[in-house]
């Protein structure tokens, strides 16, 4: 199984471009910071080149910019290709096929965090991404804090 989840931040904006035969593509860069700290007390950083495709593409470019917090699923993928001066070049990216909001959408002046609109995201399965009500703390409700949820009798 080849499946890939990453959680950073944009390290400039997504570009795009367009194939030949008209499919968007856009490509990007993810900052995303190892689980400990080092001797110094910072955290390693990690940065990942993801490559997104059709419609999840246009969603990164129209959305995102540079710093802004995202989660990706997709796949590991090797590829490789003669440059200019005839060397072999070789790369390993994540070929995204869903993209999510990580936080709350930044308010117009700049300044701090608005109330979070989306908590989902695209995905190339799924034709739109949803707004989700985040009930106004900044978190989705708990599906398990509903009782009358439960698929068995608790009696």
């Amino acid at each position: 199984m080849n499946k890939a989840i990453l959680m950073g931040r944009l390290t400039k904006d997504p570009e795009i471009r367009t194939t030949q035969s008209n499919v968007s593509v856009a490509n990007f860069t993810l900052a995303c910071d190892r689980g400990y700290k080092s001797a110094d007390g910072t955290r390693p950083t990690d940065f990942i080149p993801c490559v997104a495709w059709r419609q999840t593409a246009d969603f990164a470019h129209r959305y995102f910019h540079k710093g802004d917090r995202m989660l990706v699923e997709g796949t590991i993928q090797p590829r490789s290709w003669e440059d200019q001066e005839g060397q072999r070049r070789y790369i390993t990216e994540v070929i995204v096929d869903q993209i999510y909001f990580c936080e709350s959408k930044r308010s117009d002046d700049g300044q701090g965090q608005g109330q979070n609109d989306y908590s989902s995201g695209y995905s190339n399965n799924y034709p739109s991404a949803q707004p989700r009500s985040s009930g106004g703390d900044g978190f989705l409700p708990d599906p398990d804090e509903d009782e009358t949820a439960l698929p068995f009798d608790m009696t």
